[in-house]
């Protein structure tokens, strides 16, 4: 499965905007955008001028795409499958990211970023319905339980991020047994980022 490896605070500082890809690590004075609030890239200092509309739209999309640690082509088959579904097409799509089984992890903290959520994912540590699950793009529904396996639940990365967030009220976690259940799919404002859907639509729609 093909996935971004280069450095994660590059991503942050190209959006200029915090996007808690090394969990903890951003909230302290070690997070790059605020050590480094420039563009990276030789010519960074320099990229001043004002963006277009069609530059807007795309940083939008970017900015989305790093939050889930999607790549492009299946983040444009998202957009596809929103798009065919009854109602606003960019809250299905936030809808449809957030329902992925890495992002579930992560909301449910066990783990403490999307990133290592799917690291621990596809080293086969979670079930699903009392399956084993290593797919991290596997979309969840409501009735859906993610459960840590009984061998993980002693993981040093799974201990320490558990319960370090609060778990937003579509899931529904079980700490004494490590498992989650989704209660339903979240609402846009159940989805805490800071996304312009709308200007997704409008760059795919063009």
């Amino acid at each position: 499965m093909a996935r971004y490896t280069g450095a994660v605070c590059r991503l942050c500082r190209r959006e200029n905007k915090k996007l808690f890809l090394k969990g903890e690590r951003c909230y302290t004075d070690k997070c790059a955008v605020t050590r480094r609030a420039t563009v990276p890239g030789q010519h960074g200092k320099a990229r001043t001028r004002k963006a277009s509309e069609y530059g807007v739209q795309l940083r939008a999309k970017q900015q989305a795409r790093r939050y889930y640690g999607i790549l492009e082509s299946q983040f444009a088959k998202y957009f596809d499958m929103a798009a065919a579904k009854p109602g606003v097409t960019g809250e299905n799509l936030l809808r449809i990211c957030e329902s992925r089984l890495d992002n579930v992890v992560y909301r449910l903290g066990f783990a403490s970023s999307r990133k290592e959520a799917r690291q621990l994912v596809r080293h086969g540590h979670f079930t699903v319905n009392g399956k084993k699950a290593n797919i991290p793009s596997i979309l969840l529904k409501a009735g859906d339980t993610v459960a840590v396996k009984s061998k993980s639940d002693k993981l040093k990365g799974v201990v320490e991020a558990f319960g370090s967030r609060p778990v937003p009220k579509w899931l529904d976690c079980d700490k004494t047994n490590m498992t989650g259940r989704v209660i339903e799919l979240p609402n846009r404002e159940d989805i805490d980022l800071d996304v312009e859907e709308h200007l997704i639509v409008e760059l795919y729609s063009k």
